[in-house]
């Protein structure tokens, strides 16, 4: 959806989004997010009367299911799906933004988590619920390249940890190193787990 076409509440969720992937959530102030996303400051308190917490929550919740739903293109895009050629597209979007973008930004949810786990529950629970919901994706799309359902989720694990712990490095590098590193590294390991009879 491009962005003339979302209504402000969704401006102001995406925003916050936005916001949070680089700076954190912190110094991420309510003006700034309706400044972002060219909406009336005074339409924040009308569409999120739990104020900040309830932005964040829900700007959490957003990166979670455009993580989740990236999984789909991530696959459309290989012209034969293997475990290791989904994980290479997942690390692709990063190293793309990196190396065209820079540095500056991270991931949304890991940074809510950072921020507020220990401080506000309902954040972490947001937070636990978008990984949640991306893990899924890409188990199910590993269960439908043959992968057995209890190994996919593990390996949809192993997958999204370390992804996040390559961006962070990533971006303390200032050098996509670490990224390229994880995708070849768990690439063998990741196409291990189709059965030869489905691979073949």
């Amino acid at each position: 959806m491009a962005v003339s076409e979302r209504g402000p509440r969704e401006r102001m969720v995406f925003s916050a989004a936005q916001l949070i992937r680089r700076d954190g959530v912190g110094p991420t102030g309510m003006r700034d997010v309706a400044a972002h996303a060219q909406a009336p400051r005074g339409s924040l308190q009308h569409y999120f009367p739990g104020g900040k917490e309830q932005l964040v929550n829900e700007a959490v919740a957003w990166a979670g299911r455009y993580a989740g739903n990236r999984i789909a293109r991530f696959l459309a895009a290989l012209p034969e799906p293997t475990p290791s050629g989904l994980f290479a597209e997942m690390v692709r979007q990063w190293t793309d933004e990196y190396e065209t973008s820079g540095f500056a930004g991270g991931c949304p949810v890991a940074a809510a988590t950072v921020d507020c786990a220990e401080s506000t529950a309902s954040t972490r629970e947001a937070a636990s619920a978008a990984f949640s919901t991306w893990t899924g994706s890409v188990a199910e799309a590993l269960t439908g390249m043959g992968v057995a359902e209890e190994r996919a989720a593990a390996l949809a694990t192993l997958m999204i940890s370390s992804l996040e712990g390559a961006i962070v490095i990533a971006r303390a590098e200032r050098d996509v190193r670490a990224l390229r590193t994880v995708s070849g590294e768990l690439g063998p390991l990741l196409d291990a787990a189709v059965p030869k009879t489905v691979a073949d």
